[in-house]
């Protein structure tokens, strides 16, 4: 966990930028109007998307001027598959192609590898606000409106006075017992049905942190066709799963993968008729929303 330095009575959080540049450079713009005392990003800067690399330079830059950043799970993915591409079976080897792609796109992955799991941050009363990707139990762990109280407490512990996490693409703001738990919800690749970009506010007051999140319009079509020239559906069916994903502002890999990934495997259907058959299913066509 990084060492906070002085007391922020104003804290931004973004995460699941998920290489939507677009998104990225509208909440920036946002937060910069709103002039917070600090700014972390909480994670998933790349991957899914189709402009990771300038989302990651973008970060970068901002880190010069005193933004913080945490590691996500994707970031993990990233430098799993670019340590060594091992080969999986069925959908599990499409969606590693995707990640491999994203690499290509990285080159150089080290300052990934450098980013903390948490930030630490001072509050005005003395007491702390953390920040981590999805829980403080591991970076794949949701925090949602219907985690059970007695779980939520072992994912926070031991427990601050705010929490602040992503992951799960779905804002969320909820108290537990002393602890205020935020989910910024995503910036790139919104899960909740609402397709502009997700971000949180913290702020002191006298009556202790508030939170609010905040949705931001962008240039959709921007992104649309970074999608397009970039290259990115040429990876295969996960590339258009993942764009369907972003079309919907639903998410859509989890359920492909756990309803098609053994009939592929054993030879029932091909990756193709897996693609297919899914989109024809949930009402998607080939090609966009």
């Amino acid at each position: 966990m990084t060492p906070g330095g002085a007391p922020a009575a104003r804290i931004a959080v973004l995460a699941d930028i998920h290489g939507n540049l677009a998104a990225l450079e509208a909440v920036a713009d946002d937060i910069d109007r709103w002039a917070p005392d600090a700014v972390v990003v909480a994670g998933d800067i790349v991957n899914r998307g189709p402009q990771s690399a300038e989302c990651l330079a973008l970060i970068q830059q901002r880190r010069r001027h005193g933004w913080l950043v945490v590691r996500g799970n994707h970031e993990g993915y990233v430098l799993d598959v670019a340590g060594a591409h091992q080969p999986r079976q069925g959908l599990e080897e499409e969606i590693r192609r995707s990640i491999a792609w994203t690499c290509r796109q990285l080159g150089d992955v080290a300052p990934l590898a450098a980013l903390p799991a948490g930030i630490s941050l001072g509050a005005p009363d003395g007491g702390e606000v953390r920040i981590v990707h999805a829980s403080m139990r591991h970076d794949r762990d949701n925090i949602l409106e219907s985690t059970p109280d007695a779980e939520l407490r072992e994912q926070i512990a031991p427990a601050p006075a705010v929490l602040a996490v992503g992951h799960t693409h779905v804002p969320l703001v909820r108290a537990i017992d002393d602890t205020l738990v935020v989910n910024a919800g995503s910036v790139g690749m919104p899960f909740d049905g609402d397709h502009r970009a997700s971000y949180a506010r913290l702020a002191w007051g006298r009556r202790g942190w508030q939170a609010q999140i905040v949705r931001i319009a962008y240039d959709r079509a921007a992104t649309d066709r970074a999608f397009a020239r970039s290259g990115f559906f040429a990876v295969g069916a996960a590339a258009w799963i993942i764009y369907d994903e972003f079309c919907s502002a639903q998410p859509q890999l989890s359920t492909w993968l756990a309803l098609y990934h053994w009939r592929v495997v054993t030879g029932e259907l091909s990756v193709a008729a897996a693609l297919d058959q899914f989109r024809s299913d949930f009402g998607h066509t080939r090609g966009g929303s």
